[in-house]
C-alpha cells in the first residue's frame, strides 16, 4: 500500500533549499580564503604574562576555513616502487617511521627519493603536544631491545645513503632512551659506514649525560626542533619542552661535539608574526644551528590545534632567502616542507661530505 506524501515531499525540499543557501551565503569564498579570523597580539618578547598571550584555539572558529590548492599532494603509488618496498620491509620488521605515524604529506616523494625517517622507541610517546599525531601515553611498553638490530638490518637491504632516525619521548626511561638511539646509530655505521646518519632528537629533559651520548655516537647530523617562536612554546608543545632548554640542547650538542652539523625546524601559521620568526631564526644561529626547515603547520585531527594563516609559498621563499642571508649553511622552506624533509638531497649531502672530507685531512 502506498501513502500519498507529495506535500511533505515539496515542504523538506523548500527547507532544505532555505538551508543551503544559509550555509552559502555564511561561508567564505573557498578559493580565496586562506585566513582564520583569529588574531594574536603581535609581540615580539620572548617572556610574557598569560594576559598578553591568549590561547592557540582548540575548537573551530565559526569560519571555515578552505586549504589553498598548493596544499594539495596525490597518494604516492605503491606497487612496483621504492615506496611499496620499504612499506613492506617497515611491516615485516615490526618498525615504526615518523612519515606514517606523523601523517606526513610528503611519504611517498620521500621514501621514492631515497630518503625515510624511521622512528625508534616505538610508537607512543610520553608527551602530548598539541600539534603532533602521534599517540600518548603516560607508560608506554619498554623498549624493544632488538630494535637496534631490526633497524640496521632493514637500512642495509634499503639501499638508502641517507636516513633519518628519530623517536618518541620517553620520560619514563632513565636517559631518555639515548642509549638506546646511540646503538642504533652505532649499528647502523658497523653494517653500513657510508650511510650519513642524521638523529631527530628530543630534549631528553635537558639531561647532559644523554646528550653527550648521543652526540658523540656517530651520526653526522644532530637536529633538534625548535617547533614555534617563544611566545606560543606553552600552547604549542607540552608543558615539559621549552624554547630555553631547546636552545641550550642544540648548544650543548654543538659543544660536545663541534663535528656535528646542528639542525632545527619551525611551523609557520599557528599565529606567529614575521618579526617573532625571524628572532627564532636569529636565537638559532647564535648558538651554532647551521640547518634550518620551514614548513607549514597542518591539523592532523579535530583533536589538534587549528591552522591560523596558510603561509604563501612566495612568503615560504623570502624566508628561505632570509635564512641564507644570516648565515645558515642550508634552510629548506616551503608549505610541505617538514623537519626531515628530502634531508638526503644534494645540498644537504654536500654539507655533510664536505665537512666529513675536511676533518680526515
Amino acid at each position: 500500500m502506498f501513502v500519498e506524501t507529495g506535500g511533505l515531499v515539496d515542504v523538506c525540499h523548500k527547507s532544505l533549499l532555505s538551508c543551503r543557501r544559509r550555509r552559502i551565503q555564511k561561508e567564505p569564498n573557498r578559493h580565496t580564503t586562506y585566513k582564520r579570523t583569529i588574531v594574536f597580539s603581535a609581540t615580539s618578547n620572548h617572556e610574557t604574562s598569560d594576559s598578553q598571550i591568549p590561547r592557540v584555539p582548540n575548537v573551530a572558529p565559526s569560519e571555515k576555513t578552505w586549504k589553498p590548492q598548493w596544499l594539495r599532494t596525490v597518494a604516492p603509488e605503491s606497487v612496483h616502487t621504492r615506496y611499496g618496498e620499504l612499506k613492506d620491509t617497515v611491516k615485516k620488521l615490526g618498525l615504526h617511521t615518523v612519515c606514517e605515524e606523523a601523517q606526513c604529506p610528503n611519504i611517498g616523494e620521500c621514501w621514492n627519493g631515497g630518503t625515510a625517517t624511521v622512528m625508534l622507541l616505538g610508537d607512543t610517546c610520553t608527551r602530548g603536544c598539541r600539534f603532533c599525531a602521534v599517540k600518548t601515553n603516560n607508560k608506554p611498553p619498554p623498549p624493544d631491545p632488538w630494535e637496534p638490530f631490526k633497524v640496521a638490518q632493514a637500512l642495509a637491504a634499503w639501499k638508502l645513503d641517507y636516513v633519518v632516525l628519530t623517536s618518541v619521548d620517553r620520560d619514563d626511561l632513565e636517559d631518555g632512551g639515548a642509549d638506546h638511539f646511540a646503538r642504533t646509530v652505532e649499528l647502523i655505521k658497523l653494517v653500513k659506514p657510508e650511510m650519513l646518519v642524521e638523529c631527530l632528537v628530543g630534549d631528553f629533559g635537558g639531561n647532559q649525560q644523554s646528550l653527550e651520548r648521543l652526540a658523540n655516537c656517530g651520526m653526522e647530523v644532530f637536529a633538534h626542533n625548535m617547533e614555534t617562536v617563544a611566545r606560543l612554546q606553552k600552547y604549542v608543545r607540552d608543558r615539559r619542552a621549552n624554547y630555553k632548554q631547546s636552545l641550550k640542547v642544540l648548544k650543548s650538542a654543538k659543544d660536545l661535539n663541534p663535528k656535528l652539523i646542528t639542525k632545527s625546524s619551525i611551523m609557520l601559521g599557528l599565529g606567529e608574526t614575521d618579526s617573532e620568526v625571524r628572532q627564532t631564526m636569529l636565537d638559532l644561529r647564535s648558538v651554532g644551528v647551521e640547518a634550518l626547515t620551514l614548513g607549514q603547520y597542518l591539523r592532523p585531527t579535530t583533536q589538534h590545534l587549528n591552522v591560523v594563516e596558510y603561509i604563501t609559498p612566495e612568503r615560504f621563499s623570502q624566508w628561505e632567502a632570509e635564512g641564507l642571508e644570516m648565515g645558515f649553511l642550508y634552510v629548506a622552506s616551503g608549505p610541505l616542507v617538514r623537519s626531515s624533509y628530502k634531508a638526503g638531497e644534494y645540498y644537504m649531502k654536500n654539507i655533510v661530505e664536505t665537512r666529513r672530507s675536511l676533518q680526515s685531512h
